[in-house]
């Protein structure tokens, strides 16, 4: 194993890393909210995913250029799901958590169960984009184009996020609903549409990912199970609610990932990430940077 093949790897990781962290902020985003999880989050980057691969096949249009067309669309979906569903979940009077989880768990089940139905269960892929199967080498060093595109577009997206929940008024009043529910009603702000614009920019922000990965994992309806695994675990290892926490679990997954990889079989790849995951559990239940 030689230096080069180490910081291949590593590199590799943490490109995919930054892609693990894009995942895993918008679901952090809805937990530090509203205290619920999302088990449909990996449901609405598949459907991203099939959004950017029929925007391709119907008009032509590469999934680098429509990702912003996703986003939008994954938006309006996010607060749709909220306003028709969650936020009626949220009302039980008894067993509350139980019933959040166990709608939104539903709630995947149907998604995934009328992807197969529309969609059939077949793996389809982008044949063809600007950065499909393209490198750059830096240092001879290899970077594959979509990746290095992702994590572009990740940085940015979680310094957007940063900017408008720090400098903005909607995002302020975001950080106040989190904060004390009831008494942001006392000031004016309905935490309902508050709520509802949560779910979107969380949805968003996962259908930057689905769109970027579209051009390099296969699609099919099942591809968001492994992928919300791994948020979940980022989201945890970071810490829930931390949107700079799952940033930065997501980072260091992509790197314990490529590590394991040089280690252990590939098949086995994923072995490290719950190795560190349970470590930190048992020295930091709250997580790196939770403050619960």
């Amino acid at each position: 194993m030689t230096a080069q093949a180490i910081i291949q790897s590593l590199a590799s990781g943490l490109l995919m890393g930054l892609l693990y962290g894009l995942i895993a902020v918008g679901l952090a985003l809805i937990f530090g909210l509203m205290d619920v999880t999302n088990f449909a989050h990996g449901e609405f980057l598949m459907i991203a995913m099939y959004l950017s691969f029929f925007l391709f096949a119907f008009f032509a249009i590469d999934p680098l250029l429509s990702a912003p067309l996703v986003a939008a669309a994954m938006f309006v979906f996010g607060a749709v799901v909220y306003l028709l569903v969650v936020r009626f979940a949220m009302r039980a009077k008894a067993n509350a958590g139980m019933v959040q989880i166990f709608t939104t768990f539903g709630l995947a089940i149907l998604m995934r169960g009328l992807a197969q139905f529309f969609f059939t269960p077949d793996y389809r892929s982008i044949p063809q984009s600007w950065a499909g199967g393209k490198t750059v080498s830096v240092a001879g060093i290899f970077l594959p184009e979509p990746q290095l595109i992702g994590a572009a577009v990740s940085i940015a997206a979680f310094a957007g996020l940063y900017f408008f929940i720090h400098r903005t008024d909607f995002g302020r009043a975001l950080e106040a609903t989190r904060e004390d529910p009831g008494a942001v009603a006392l000031v004016g702000i309905d935490k309902n549409r508050v709520f509802a614009f949560g779910w979107g920019l969380g949805a968003a922000l996962v259908g930057l990912a689905g769109a970027i990965m579209a051009v390099f994992f296969y699609i099919y309806p099942d591809v968001g199970a492994s992928f919300a695994l791994i948020a979940y675990v980022t989201v945890a290892l970071g810490g829930f609610g931390s949107v700079f926490g799952a940033f930065a679990g997501g980072i260091i997954v992509g790197l314990v990932e490529a590590t394991t990889a040089l280690l252990l079989p590939p098949s086995l790849k994923s072995v490290g990430i719950y190795a560190v995951y349970l470590l930190v559990v048992f020295i930091r239940p709250r997580g790196l940077f939770g403050s619960m």
